[in-house]
């Protein structure tokens, strides 16, 4: 089961050439189209390769298909680095990694679990496959709750969608709903064999229209920095910059600590959290 990747790359391509405008690429744009953006025979003659061999890439019938005509595709198409490498993976599904039905559990080791409580003024949390919640410290679980969720929910998607109060939580909702969306898009290219995926997906398609409406979109992007608006029920509003740094050793865990600016209301705010969080329960 290829998780709803069964013809990725043709979707994937065909939902690229939907957002090209002929102009932008130096084509004709009058005249009636049946579809959006760009035709088939457009991208083969603009990425120079002939009409039926790019049909045949796009249906998944092509042969091995080449770097540079990979690239000469993602230049036509306005491919971002991100969404470069990702149209090299589900072009190469042998190349793919194939961990399917019962992979083991993620462990996080000892020593970036130490890591994590070292960071005393920084939430901070491990990230596994499918954006699952491995590991965290204190201050980060005074900020999510981790350790008040059934295990089976820590799970970033599944908090984001089928949370009801997820809306609360994040005042920019639509913005993390689409960034969640389009890192788990990275994650399912990799591992499009991965059953637990396919549950998780097909879970989240039936619990949140949003979902399904995000995930037809074939959005990809990488979890590297940024910043994350959160209402918390005991502080109130905090906005915090996060970085996300790759587990070495260990290419599906991310570590991601929380980096607010010293002297602000939400640093100011975080500690008076960590306070009330080590505080015994009266």
């Amino acid at each position: 089961m290829d998780i709803s990747l069964t013809g990725e790359l043709g979707d994937f391509l065909r939902s690229r050439r939907a957002r090209i405008r002929p102009e932008e690429v130096g084509l004709p744009g009058h005249g009636r189209r049946r579809v959006p953006g760009l035709r088939r025979e457009e991208v083969a003659q603009l990425a120079g390769v002939s009409v039926d061999y790019y049909i045949r890439l796009e249906q998944g019938r092509g042969p091995s298909v080449s770097d540079a005509v990979l690239d000469a595709i993602g230049r036509v198409l306005r491919l971002d680095d991100t969404e470069q490498q990702y149209l090299r993976t589900v072009a190469r599904p042998a190349a793919r990694r194939t961990a399917a039905a019962g992979p083991a559990p993620q462990r996080v080791r000892p020593g970036l679990r130490l890591l994590l409580d070292t960071m005393e003024k920084a939430p901070a949390f491990v990230l596994g496959r499918r954006m699952d919640v491995l590991a965290w410290n204190a201050l980060g679980d005074a900020v999510a709750g981790f350790s008040q969720m059934p295990a089976e929910e820590r799970n970033m998607p599944r908090q984001v969608f089928l949370n009801p109060q997820a809306h609360e939580l994040y005042p920019d909702w639509p913005a993390v709903a689409a960034e969640t969306v389009a890192y788990l898009r990275l994650d399912a290219g990799n591992h499009p064999r991965d059953k637990r995926l396919a549950t998780l997906v097909g879970e989240l398609s039936l619990g949140s229209e949003d979902f399904r409406r995000l995930w037809a979109d074939h959005q990809v992007k990488e979890k590297t920095y940024g910043a994350k608006r959160m209402r918390h029920p005991v502080v109130g509003e905090l906005t915090m910059p996060y970085e996300t740094l790759t587990v070495t050793g260990e290419p599906d865990q991310m570590l991601v600590v929380y980096t607010p600016e010293p002297g602000s209301r939400t640093a100011d705010r975080l500690t008076l959290l960590a306070s009330w969080a080590a505080s015994p329960a009266v």
